[in-house]
């Protein structure tokens, strides 16, 4: 596929593909692919002595989630952190989640893929593409119009994260293009590691830089992180007992660095589920009831910045703010009284912003209300 877009890109009328990746390459319109066994093939084709037909394959219409094989009704409890995760869903905005062990953020986080709007048939190429260069694509189904979800482990390193090598391949937020990077115990992580994606995030692309290279790699992806509160995790479980000292919790939250977490909208914190709401017959909202509302939030973003090529609501930057996040003056108090109080910086406004901004098209409401700013608030507030 790269090499067919390539082609395509530079103006060829055709590309000359072994018959095994044919069904690949004929995805991308606009240009012939010629499927061949050997070499000899092609030499007979110029030669006039035998026919190649392009290959043909009508491109798979993305619709329709692939089954994850788990929903978002499955989960007992945790009312904000579902709604939390919906804000983040409709408007593709970074979340952290903090809670002792058991209290279900990862669990949360796996499922957030089956509230997601459903790829387009561009970001679907764009995914495809970045798999092929890495041989991970089955031939018989090139695409999936799930978005992807990559989980690294906490001892991966800085180039398996962001990529590179002697020769630059596409590392996990690369993988993650379009989808979700989940980043599970988050301070466990080499700070050095997490210190490399404070590029992408901001830039939704990471460049590389090789001796006589530079590798500029897609990285749009969706940071969703988990962490427990403290090194034994039982900070704020009121049942549990933390052995930790001031100075072992210090330490262990300053691996996150203050530009690090300026860079996540949304934190949250995640207590233990009581038993109560254990045991509960009743199930939550199915994620297809929540995909909806989503997806109609989506849509209202994709109008509003039909002609900014701002991709979503997380993608404001400060110069359209006035344009699409206006306050009236009752929204102006309550942001300026909270800044004086928690001492949010100027990013942390414009997070605050932008949050309040998809609460509002959740919410179906073209102007942003008190209520939309106050949960905002509330969704940033957690340290």
């Amino acid at each position: 596929m790269p090499y067919a877009l390539t082609a395509k890109e530079k103006g060829f009328k055709g590309i000359f593909i072994p018959v095994e990746n044919a069904d690949e390459a004929a995805l991308v319109e606009g240009i012939d692919v010629l499927p061949v066994k050997s070499l000899s093939r092609i030499v007979d084709y110029f030669s006039g002595f035998s026919d190649l037909k392009p290959h043909q394959r009508k491109p798979e219409p993305v619709s329709g989630l692939a089954d994850h094989g788990i929903d978002f009704s499955e989960v007992r409890g945790q009312l904000h952190a579902k709604r939390a995760l919906e804000i983040a869903a409709a408007g593709f905005h970074n979340i952290l989640m903090t809670g002792p062990p058991g209290s279900g953020k990862s669990m949360l986080a796996k499922r957030l893929p089956t509230i997601l709007p459903e790829m387009t048939f561009p970001e679907a190429i764009e995914v495809a593409r970045i798999y092929s260069i890495l041989g991970l694509i089955d031939g018989k189904r090139p695409f999936s119009p799930a978005r992807p979800f990559r989980s690294p482990h906490h001892t991966i390193s800085d180039a398996g994260l962001v990529g590179g090598g002697s020769k630059p391949v596409p590392g996990e937020i690369t993988l993650a293009h379009n989808g979700v990077l989940f980043l599970d115990e988050l301070p466990e992580f080499k700070k050095n590691v997490l210190e490399v994606l404070r590029q992408p995030l901001e830039d939704g692309k990471v460049s590389i830089a090789r001796a006589g290279m530079n590798t500029v790699y897609p990285s749009k992806f969706m940071l969703v992180a988990a962490m427990n509160p403290c090194p034994c995790g039982y900070l704020s479980d009121p049942h549990g007992k933390c052995t930790c000292t001031r100075p072992q919790i210090q330490k262990y939250r300053s691996k996150i660095s203050g530009p690090l977490l300026d860079r996540i909208d949304i934190r949250i914190e995640v207590p233990k589920v009581p038993y109560k709401d254990l045991g509960s017959g009743s199930r939550g909202e199915a994620s297809a009831v929540i995909r909806k509302r989503v997806d109609r939030a989506r849509r209202m973003q994709a109008a509003r910045f039909s002609k900014s090529g701002i991709a979503g609501n997380s993608m404001i930057q400060g110069r359209h703010l006035k344009q699409f996040c206006r306050l009236d003056t009752e929204c102006e108090q309550i942001l300026e009284k909270a800044v004086d109080i928690l001492g949010f910086s100027a990013r942390a406004c414009h997070s605050i912003l932008r949050t309040a901004r998809t609460i509002a098209d959740l919410d179906d409401t073209a102007d942003i209300k008190r209520r939309h700013m106050a949960e905002a608030i509330q969704l940033r507030s957690f340290r």
